[in-house]
């Protein structure tokens, strides 16, 4: 008898599953994106609730948690803009907000500035608990998407080349993917400015899972030796001090004219980009990014129904 590995289980950072588990998330989300195609809609988890309690702005995470919940037949609650419009404007903690969230929904979904913040909020209910992003910790949802998009474009995980490029000491989105990549040994190569190079644990805590790891801040060479090339923006939000974001941001441009001799060369980016790839770059075959952004819908219908136990 099949046992689910992940029922009633929380998604805090990517460590929380085990390579085998995220293939068979993967797998799972596979069989949904085939199912979905022919029925649209699916009553795996009717009469459930999701809540998504944001305290930072989102457009792709939360719309496609939303979409995937309702097209496995549950239902969403939404605090869109929490840091405002939720009780935390009056000053009420993490954990009571998770507290009272608990009581509505059967699973909560949660983005929040502070690191640790997705932990605290599980530490205080029994209902599973997704991290949507803490701040400049992690974002184990979308790498799981990320991965199945490197899947989809390439037909493997393993004996992968992947260059990130951009802002790697705040970016969360490569702190989860590279951590996951590393249980297939892949080759990362980590291209950024000196100022926002991946911290230097993070960096020995993947060679120590097998990954091989070059630290450059040479694009070209990126361009040239990459399987992958996943960019990512400089982000504003993240900067203390505004000088020194104006210095750094539009450090790296990718546009087609770079891209001109890779055609093989997929172009990922967790979106939003702001001047970091080039529109011209949209039209290209390689250019996977607006693919990538849809391939949430199928990992978090995966998610969700692994977390809450109702598998097809």
């Amino acid at each position: 008898m099949f046992v689910n590995p992940l029922a009633r289980r929380d998604l805090i950072g990517i460590d929380d599953l085990s390579k085998d588990e995220i293939v068979f998330l993967l797998d799972l989300g596979n069989r949904f994106e085939e199912t979905i195609g022919r029925t649209r809609v699916m009553d795996l988890l009717h009469g459930f609730q999701l809540a998504t309690l944001f305290y930072e702005p989102s457009t792709r995470t939360r719309l496609s948690f939303e979409s995937a919940m309702q097209r496995l037949g549950g239902q969403v609650l939404s605090v869109a803009d929490a840091r405002t419009a939720s009780s935390a404007a009056k000053g009420e903690s993490i954990a009571d907000a998770a507290r009272v969230v608990a009581t509505y929904a059967d699973i909560l979904v949660q983005r929040h500035p502070a690191i640790g913040s997705a932990q605290e909020a599980a530490d205080a209910v029994e209902i599973p608990v997704i991290n949507a992003g803490d701040g400049a910790g992690e974002h184990p949802t979308q790498a799981l998407l990320d991965l199945y998009t490197i899947w989809k474009e390439k037909g493997r995980l393993d004996h992968v080349t992947i260059a990130m490029v951009g802002d790697l000491k705040h970016g969360r989105t490569v702190h989860s993917l590279s951590k996951a990549l590393a249980c297939w040994k892949d080759h990362l190569i980590l291209v950024s400015p000196p100022a926002l190079k991946m911290d230097s644990h993070l960096v020995a805590y993947l060679g120590q899972k097998g990954a091989q790891v070059t630290e450059t801040d040479d694009l070209q060479l990126a361009i040239n030796e990459a399987d992958v090339l996943y960019v990512t923006r400089i982000q504003r939000e993240r900067f203390s001090d505004p000088e020194e974001y104006l210095r750094l941001r539009g450090s790296y441009t990718i546009n087609r004219a770079l891209l001109a001799a890779r055609p093989d060369l997929t172009v990922m980016h967790p979106l939003p980009r702001v001047d970091e790839i080039a529109t011209d770059v949209d039209s290209l075959p390689n250019a996977a990014y607006f693919r990538q952004a849809n391939n949430g819908v199928w990992a978090r219908m995966a998610l969700l129904a692994a977390l809450l136990d109702r598998l097809p």
